[in-house]
């Protein structure tokens, strides 16, 4: 099964983004590709934290849940959306939701981001509970692809990335991980990071990211990457926007956990 992770360096319009998603996800298509998956805040990445409140959503109504759904059925493609701005009882505080959507349409699954990012160094400090209220269920889904086998896909979003216990929770095929990762810390943990939740899963990684300098003038780590079950690192795309493709092979993933049967082992 092809599977592409979409790199971008998005703005703060949402039309803008739209459009460059749309015509990445085509490239990924057109390459094979049955999921994409979108990164971090693909539709805005707005000049200060409060701009996302004025794009929240509602669970299936919006302009991003629209050109979710729409670009899947178009494409045919299983399409993870990034992250969107779902509304909550407060309207001072969103939900960082991550949508997936099948080649249908419909949306299959709702992830709200659990971890919430804390950094501060220097003149970098990020705080997202200031305007996001936590999620707090894993959340996983089911993809039956073309290649005659059904892969479990669990879902994850940038900061989950540092809390190996959500991943095992998971008990997944294929992990994902939409991010918009500081360059400061995306530098120093970015792929460690992503091959030792490879690693310990025996799973798949796909890792889709914000990459560049931004509107805003953040600089965002990128390096999107598919990373197999052995921690190695199939593709990667260090900046700028792009597609980067992968193959998941059901022969492998199996060969693997057959030959180290790690996950079997655990007491805990």
């Amino acid at each position: 099964m092809k599977i592409a992770a979409i790199q971008m360096v998005s703005g703060t319009r949402i039309e803008d983004n739209l459009q460059v998603a749309h015509q990445l996800l085509g490239q990924a298509a057109a390459q094979g590709a049955e999921l994409a998956v979108l990164p971090e805040y693909f539709c805005i990445m707005g000049r200060k934290d409060t701009d996302k409140l004025q794009f929240q959503e509602t669970p299936g109504k919006g302009l991003i849940q629209d050109f979710l759904s729409r670009s899947a059925r178009e494409l045919g493609l299983w399409i993870v959306g990034g992250t969107l701005p779902m509304a909550t009882a407060d309207p001072a505080r969103a939900r960082n939701c991550s949508l997936a959507y099948a080649p249908s349409g419909e949306c299959v699954a709702r992830y709200d981001k659990i971890h919430l990012f804390r950094f501060a160094q220097g003149q970098e400090d990020y705080d997202e509970r200031r305007v996001l209220e936590p999620g707090a269920q894993p959340v996983r889904f089911d993809l039956p692809s073309r290649d005659g086998h059904s892969y479990t896909v669990g879902m994850s979003v940038c900061y989950d990335l540092r809390f190996p216990e959500l991943y095992r929770a998971l008990k997944a095929d294929v992990l994902l991980v939409p991010s918009a990762f500081t360059y400061t810390t995306g530098q120093a943990h970015w792929e460690v990071l992503l091959r030792a939740r490879a690693i310990e899963n025996l799973a798949y990684v796909l890792a889709s990211a914000q990459g560049g300098t931004h509107e805003n003038g953040r600089r965002t780590w990128g390096h999107s990457m598919v990373v197999d079950p052995w921690g190695q690192i199939l593709a990667e795309r260090a900046e700028e926007a792009g597609v980067v493709m992968a193959e998941v092979q059901s022969a492998n993933l199996q060969g693997v956990r057959g030959r180290l049967p790690a996950l079997s082992h655990c007491v805990l």
